[in-house]
């Protein structure tokens, strides 16, 4: 445990001291009148306060320290800590890092194997980088430095009870208490809630989540040689269970395997991990770590914010819902939150304060907002048809120059489908072919049949129903076949590959814990649910 009145050497390097911080709140005037804090002393009221720090409350953090506002951020473990996550930065989540930030990359993505279900596999390459990939511990850490440098003070070892804004803890209309679990009490002009998804933060505010996946992953070493095979080379595999997905992403002699499906299948999803990994041939190999975790999405109607509590990333169910990648999400929407925290800390009265939250809000959905709504209808029509995704991606080339866009930062699902006629055109023909009145849930999950039966495997033909669109290549129609050639483009070569041979399979993987206990877990938080994991 952390203590307030004790620090390590390291710490002591970034973190500015409580008398220094004291001495700076008289000066401006930022002590709370009528309030003491725990030396007796006027309490001090910080302009901002972010709980959780991990990528997008480090985000917010950065971001308000960088406007000269003293910011605390806290969290409740001790830093470096691990976190169940692919590990993969695309484009965007780079475009969104701090200035100067070197990412600490494990591996430069230049190939992607893609597999519907363990068959057909392709391998799509790229003369250029398309992603990379980072541990979460290392990653995490250098960016809680970089708000540090700007300024933040980090206090770990500090878990949240409860979030007021009115009552005895609270000295006027302008500041909000938060209440640790030893009962000291911080205050703040601002908070912005990173604490994931299960966070205080996000019950205090009201957030409702509506899609809920779990996710199981594993951290397996490798010997040298197997590492090499996979060295700059990821595998996605879609999966068997509606909306799944498998992959394997290297980092240096460590290989993170992973799968994803909607939760309520936690056997399933145990037995497709398992089979994956045997299929890999990788059952043989101890895992390091083997994890789970519970992604949540966000409903349209979900509030981001509560007086002058605001609520990003995980906290606030941001996320893409197809793919469920949440660092971008985390990253973009952390650097809005700490700005427009910044903004509510400055208003003089409830409704400037209002004024600046829905300011937040409306700058949220018209980014990651309209980027969350295509990828509903994405994961729509990946639970529908997922070899018709397969068919298209690894045989069409404008799809697979679209993935690559994606991918690199230079475009994004929803600017994709807004400004490409052909990608829309595409979007809303599948949409017109699906019942879009069955099945969907409250996150706009995939669909069915009216007649409950399973849709049949999909040809890629539909793709050419779209007007203009060249004719992709069936896999359907390959079912004894171990490859089937797709058509390079100038700039990539497509390279095509057997199945992964399984070798030196001794033993079945460990057996993730997690899956089973998340069969039980609740759609939606507790009303006075735990701080949970940050970022995915």
């Amino acid at each position: 445990m952390h203590s307030r009145n004790h620090r390590s050497d390291q710490e002591q390097k970034h973190i500015v001291s409580s008398e220094n911080a004291d001495a700076g709140a008289a000066e401006s005037g930022t002590a709370a009148a009528g309030s003491t804090g725990p030396d007796g002393g006027p309490a001090m009221v910080w302009d901002v306060v972010v709980v959780g720090a991990g990528p997008a409350g480090a985000s917010a953090a950065y971001a308000a320290a960088v406007a000269g506002r003293r910011v605390l951020l806290l969290e409740k473990a001790e830093l470096p800590r691990y976190k169940t996550c692919g590990g993969g930065i695309i484009g965007p989540s780079r475009d969104a890092l701090p200035p100067g930030f070197e990412l600490p990359l494990q591996d430069r993505v230049k190939a992607v194997t893609f597999s519907l279900d363990g068959r057909f596999t392709r391998t799509r390459r790229s003369r250029r980088m398309l992603f990379g990939l980072i541990n979460r511990p290392e990653f995490d850490a250098q960016l809680v430095e970089h708000a540090q440098k700007a300024g933040a003070e980090l206090r770990t070892g500090a878990t949240v009870s409860r979030v007021e804004q009115h009552g005895p803890a609270v000295p006027d209309r302008r500041t909000v208490a938060v209440v640790l679990a030893d009962g000291e009490t911080v205050l703040a002009r601002a908070v912005v809630g990173a604490d994931g998804s299960a966070g205080r933060i996000g019950a205090h505010v009201g957030v409702k989540l509506g899609q809920v996946d779990l996710g199981l992953e594993a951290e397996i070493p490798v010997p040298a040689s197997v590492a090499e095979d996979w060295r700059g080379r990821v595998l996605i595999d879609w999966g068997p269970l509606p909306g799944s997905y498998g992959w394997v992403f290297p980092k240096g002699d460590t290989l993170t395997v992973g799968v994803i499906s909607a939760r309520g299948e936690g056997a399933a999803t145990k037995r497709y991990l398992e089979d994956f990994v045997a299929r890999l041939g990788l059952a043989g190999f101890e895992p390091a770590i083997s994890s789970g975790h519970l992604t949540r999405c966000r409903t349209d109607d979900s509030p981001l914010s509560r007086g002058r509590v605001l609520v990003c990333g995980d906290a606030a169910g941001l996320l893409e819902p197809w793919t469920r990648e949440g660092i971008s999400f985390a990253l973009r929407s952390g650097r809005l939150a700490g700005e427009w925290a910044v903004r509510v800390a400055e208003a003089g009265d409830a409704v400037d304060a209002r004024r600046q939250a829905l300011n937040y809000a409306f700058a949220i959905k018209a980014g990651l907002g309209v980027e969350m709504a295509v990828g509903r209808r994405m994961l729509a029509l990946f639970e529908r048809r997922p070899g018709l995704l397969h068919a298209t991606i690894t045989g069409f080339r404008p799809a697979w120059n679209a993935f690559a866009d994606i991918t690199r930062g230079a475009a994004t699902l929803g600017g994709l489908v807004r400004g490409n006629g052909f990608a829309r055109r595409a979007i809303d023909l599948l949409d017109r072919r699906m019942d879009t009145a069955s099945g969907v849930g409250p996150a706009g999950r995939g669909v069915s049949r009216k007649d409950g039966t399973p849709e049949p495997e999909a040809e890629a033909a539909d793709v050419a129903g779209v007007a203009g669109a060249p004719e992709a290549p069936d896999v359907t129609a390959a079912a004894g076949a171990t490859d089937v050639v797709a058509v390079p483009d100038a700039a990539d070569s497509v390279v095509v590959t057997d199945a992964v041979v399984a070798k030196d399979v001794v033993a079945e993987p460990d057996d993730v814990k997690l899956a089973d206990a998340a069969e039980g877990a609740p759609d939606r938080r507790p009303a006075d649910g735990g701080q949970g994991p940050e970022g995915a």
